[in-house]
């Protein structure tokens, strides 16, 4: 059931990343839910590293939207490198 609930979770904040990122980002629904999931997984490292979250604690919702903003961003810049 948990692995359910991470998808529905991770589709969330990846809708809500790709709304507050500025520009036009070309993905599908399984690429939005896995910006979230990332997401979730780069928020929950980089707030584990700086203490603001105890060990295997997740993080919240806006760290994971900021986490698939920031991935978001990542991803921008590689794919302007590439063209």
């Amino acid at each position: 059931m948990s692995i359910i609930i991470m998808i529905i979770v991770g589709f969330i904040v990846g809708l809500i990343a790709r709304a507050v990122m500025p520009g036009d980002q070309n993905m599908g629904i399984i690429m939005t839910t896995i910006l979230g999931i990332v997401g979730s997984v780069v928020a929950g490292f980089l707030g584990q590293s700086l203490g603001w979250y105890a060990p295997g604690e997740p993080a919240g919702w806006i760290g994971s939207v900021v986490g698939a903003i920031v991935v978001l961003f990542v991803v921008g810049l590689i794919a302007k490198k590439r063209a």
